[in-house]
């Protein structure tokens, strides 16, 4: 398949499936290339990121992040697949705001999986990316069942004249992480901490991890209603797929924000500084506060006190009550209030959400 546009608002990028190779017009001049799997694109990604953008500056080439979608786990191992920590929109967006040139997604296949050290070498830094550079963390493996190494690595490149740069594995002494070798006390950041962390409800050690907090993004659907009419407390809901990590079940305190790739540019263009206005299936719905973050309690779990739900996350905005409904918005988790529990009655739930209101205000104070 041709590589594809990703999204308007992000031209650099582009989605390359299969072993296409990138247009001569990207890499002619060689490239530096940092790659993984980036789930989260944790702090430790950030900083092969940050580094392989200053190798590409030094050598006056595109700076590239080469990274896979599905999962090199859906191939090799399927029953073994982590719940992913974001979108591939958000990986590449979370990428493309830290100044990254070019983000290649290729869709791991078997031929891929069946590669050895060299083969990969040669295919995908060689002949796809004309690399001039490579960096990678020293955990870094590659090749069929994992068998070149960050050194294998250096040793490989440094026969083609390509520059291999090994960084140490970031380490954070305020939590144990993953451990480089199991000795206790040698910790680094990584996804699985991350995951970790979420299934605890722990949102502010997941976000020391990230480097900034952990969110959702979706389509609000509607939900069963009685948020608002029964309840006196509308909110906006999304539904997750299992593939994606959620915070443990439980309300917590933090952000709704409406994504900016529902503005309708023509208008904006038309009337700049006026509030943008937004498209919501084909038709223009009025202006919304779009990128501005706005206080919620946010609900994860499947409504216990009504006879169990699918698992879902639901948001109510504190101050407006604007119509989300259809419209694509992050869900940002900045610190957990409590729980998930049963209430006998409605008044008794209510109670609880006021208090969870107040707490959620205080919290984001």
């Amino acid at each position: 398949m041709h590589g594809t546009s990703l999204w308007a608002s992000i031209s650099i990028v582009s989605i390359w499936y299969g072993l296409d190779r990138i247009p001569a017009s990207v890499v002619s001049e060689g490239s530096a290339v940092t790659i993984g799997v980036f789930d989260g694109v944790h702090r430790g990604h950030q900083q092969l990121v940050k580094r392989v953008i200053e190798k590409a500056r030094e050598l006056d080439v595109p700076s590239v992040m080469f990274t896979f979608d599905p999962h090199p786990t859906v191939v090799f191992s399927p029953e073994r697949v982590p719940a992913q920590l974001g979108t591939l929109e958000q990986r590449v967006e979370l990428a493309h705001n830290m100044g990254i040139d070019h983000v290649v997604v290729v869709g791991f296949t078997a031929e891929i999986a069946s590669w050895s050290p060299a083969e990969y070498v040669d295919h995908a830094l060689v002949e796809l990316l004309h690399a001039k550079a490579v960096v990678v963390g020293d955990n870094f493996t590659f090749g069929h069942k994992a068998a070149g190494t960050a050194p294998m690595l250096k040793r490989l490149g440094a026969e083609r004249g390509i520059d291999v740069e090994v960084l140490s594995l970031l380490s954070d002494s305020d939590a144990p992480l993953e451990s480089v070798d199991g000795t206790p006390g040698d910790w680094v950041v990584c996804s699985t901490y991350i995951r970790e962390q979420l299934a605890a409800g722990e949102v502010t050690a997941a976000a020391r991890a990230l480097g900034r907090n952990f969110s959702v993004r979706g389509e609000v659907t509607h939900g069963a209603g009685r948020g608002g009419r029964a309840l006196g407390f509308p909110t906006a809901n999304l539904y997750f797929h299992d593939k994606y990590a959620l915070p443990a079940d439980g309300v917590y305190a933090g952000y709704v924000t409406i994504l900016p790739d529902q503005v309708d540019r023509e208008a904006q263009a038309q009337q700049p500084g006026e509030p943008p206005i937004v498209v919501k299936a084909g038709q223009k719905v009025g202006t919304m506060p779009v990128g501005q973050k706005l206080p919620a309690a946010i609900s994860v779990g499947t409504n216990p006190t009504f006879g169990h739900e699918p698992r879902s996350v639901e948001s109510f905005i504190l101050d407006g009550e604007a119509d989300l409904y259809g419209l694509n918005v992050d869900v940002e988790f900045v610190e957990r209030i409590r729980g998930q529990e049963t209430y006998s009655d409605l008044d008794e739930l209510i109670n609880a959400i006021n208090r969870d209101v107040e707490s959620t205000r205080a919290a984001l104070r």
